[in-house]
């Protein structure tokens, strides 16, 4: 560990940007520790930050502390990302121990002269810098600013690439990196993760943009060939009946509305798909089937009965994905329309398998079966798929 531990004091300086630990051993460990420096009372210190389950802790370290801390938590993870001021670092730790290090100048504008505990949110995208996409799509001037009406906006599609850093050691970056987003719309979403995918972070990627909208998909594919992103594609079509490709990576669907995201994971369940991120809407199917003696009485409300509908509609999605083999979290997501539907379903191809199917008991007390487990069962045809919010 000489070498991770030499890397670590050159970076952890007032410089730092943030420190990444990533890919876990084991699913007791916490999906993510970050570290980022702060100045607190006049003394440079290094605060951390690990999730395990639903709480998040918190750790404030010098940095003698916070190297040993690092190395000490590196015995149980796989990957170590370094974001400053002087570069970027990645640290790679094979199954036998074997670390493997990689430096390079960073991609990312960074301008960290503000370490206060209260400091501005550093951005993937910077919102100084001028990002071609967001010109066109109206979210930044001409001049490279962002437009006051649209900052919601802007926030909301950095807040998404922080999703995806947060799986990038699922995506391989010694082959290309098939991406399919089903109801890509106008494509803010799709333009920045090609770009932070493939501009900032160096993969090989092939991105497809799949929507019911011709008129839309038109203006897209129009600004893909303006820009000249090779490996971003647009097509019109829907969830149900797509078959462009074989194999898929990461599958992202946002507002596919009620059963189109049963399509949606169905595929990507059945394309092996190691990265599933999805943002469901208008989960109506539930809230016509639910029928059980014991909650009758609070069911009786109709805004009750609809909101459980759509809970329950999301929770047994997920237990079917960890039923197929995936690691899967519900995250909050601030939508894009500020709207209610911020329940994001992040899930993650696991090496284990869970064979527990005590959902199917939910099914049976609340008498329902949801599209996927039909989908799943092959007892629903997989039939076009409903329209995109």
């Amino acid at each position: 560990m000489k070498e991770l531990e030499e890397l670590l004091y050159k970076y952890l300086d007032k410089g730092l940007v943030q420190l990444i630990i990533s890919n876990p051993r084991t699913q007791a460990e916490a999906v993510k520790i970050s570290l980022r420096p702060v100045l607190l009372k006049g003394k440079l210190i290094f605060q951390a930050s690990a999730q395990l389950d639903k709480k998040i802790f918190h750790y404030n370290f010098d940095k003698q502390e916070a190297v040993e801390s690092v190395l000490k938590w590196m015995d149980s993870y796989r990957q170590l990302e370094i974001f400053s001021e002087m570069g970027q670092a990645t640290v790679l730790i094979s199954k036998k121990g074997k670390i493997t290090i990689k430096e390079k100048k960073s991609t990312i504008c960074v301008k960290n002269g503000d370490l206060s505990h209260n400091r501005k949110k550093k951005y993937i995208l910077d919102p100084q810098q001028k990002v071609p996409f967001l010109i066109d799509l109206g979210v930044q001037t001409k001049e490279g600013k962002i437009v006051h009406a649209k900052y919601d906006k802007f926030r909301q599609i950095n807040r998404f690439l922080e999703f995806i850093a947060d799986i990038l050691p699922k995506l391989p970056k010694d082959r290309e990196v098939t991406i399919i987003d089903f109801g890509c719309g106008k494509s803010y979403l799709t333009f920045a993760m090609y770009h932070y995918l493939k501009e900032l972070r160096g993969y090989q990627v092939h991105m497809i943009g799949l929507d019911l909208k011709e008129d839309v998909i038109n203006h897209c594919r129009e600004l893909a060939q303006k820009y000249g992103y090779q490996g971003l594609d647009f097509y019109v079509g829907d969830i149900a009946g797509y078959e462009g490709v074989g194999q898929v990576d990461m599958v992202v669907t946002l507002h596919a509305c009620d059963t189109a995201t049963d399509y949606a994971l169905d595929k990507a369940i059945r394309w092996g798909a190691q990265v599933i991120l999805s943002v469901p809407c208008c989960q109506h199917e539930l809230n016509a089937q639910i029928k059980n003696d014991l909650l009758a009485p609070i069911l009786q409300y109709g805004l009750i009965k609809e909101r459980m509908a759509a809970l329950f509609t999301d929770a047994l999605r997920a237990q079917i994905l960890e039923s197929k083999g995936y690691q899967v979290q519900i995250l909050e997501f601030i939508d894009m329309e500020h709207t209610p539907k911020n329940i994001l379903i992040r899930a993650v191809k696991s090496e284990r398998e869970k064979k527990s199917e005590e959902w199917r008991r939910v099914m049976d007390f609340l008498q329902v079966t949801p599209t996927l487990a039909a989908l799943q069962d092959g007892k629903e045809d997989r039939q076009d798929a409903k329209r995109f919010d």
